[in-house]
């Protein structure tokens, strides 16, 4: 199965209508959002086109193919809009012998990680940062922000097949870089 990850839409429908446009331009079966879809924090800026109602409707016509985190920015008010869980702090997965500890990353990331053994992958986003690194046997992973990018990445997703997990920009769909676990 096709997963496509993101995370930190912020309420940005026009970043959503794109990201929701990679999703039918992957053909992913899911689509693994890690929290904060509809509000954006009062850390950040005002993304673009920002309107939290939107984002619900158009996150609500593909229900049936999320799976999502609740972030720090997600309430429970937010969960009236929606037609789809956003409660749960983490989901676990499985990649072959390999468990996948999806959460949104301010409480779990790279720095206080959730007892994980060698050869899991904590998936996190949060600090709207992608990354791919590997500590004491752990793989970290971030999809980067869909909606407000930092550290001067690009707005960006990740999709994964099952093997290799590959960073997109939701612009176009270029990858960016790749992670095979058979290679690890």
């Amino acid at each position: 199965m096709k997963l496509m990850i993101a995370s930190d839409i912020h309420g940005s429908a026009l970043y959503c209508q794109d990201l929701l446009g990679s999703l039918e331009r992957e053909g992913a079966q899911r689509l693994v959002l890690l929290g904060d879809l509809l509000y954006h924090g009062p850390r950040n800026d005002l993304p673009d086109l920002y309107d939290p109602k939107r984002v619900a409707s158009m996150l609500n016509g593909v229900k049936e193919r999320l799976l999502c985190i609740r972030g720090n920015c997600d309430a429970e008010v937010d969960q009236m809009m929606l037609e789809f869980p956003i409660g749960a702090d983490y989901a676990v997965l499985f990649a072959g012998e390999r468990m996948i500890y999806a959460t949104h990353g301010h409480v779990y990331n790279e720095q206080h990680t959730p007892p994980l053994s060698a050869g899991d992958i904590l998936l996190y986003g949060h600090t709207h940062i992608p990354a791919c690194t590997e500590r004491n046997g752990i793989l970290f992973l971030n999809p980067g922000s869909v909606s407000i990018p930092k550290g001067d990445s690009v707005r960006s997703y990740m999709t994964f097949d099952g093997n290799e997990f590959l960073w997109k920009a939701i612009e176009d769909g270029a990858v960016l870089s790749s992670f095979r676990l058979d290679e690890a």
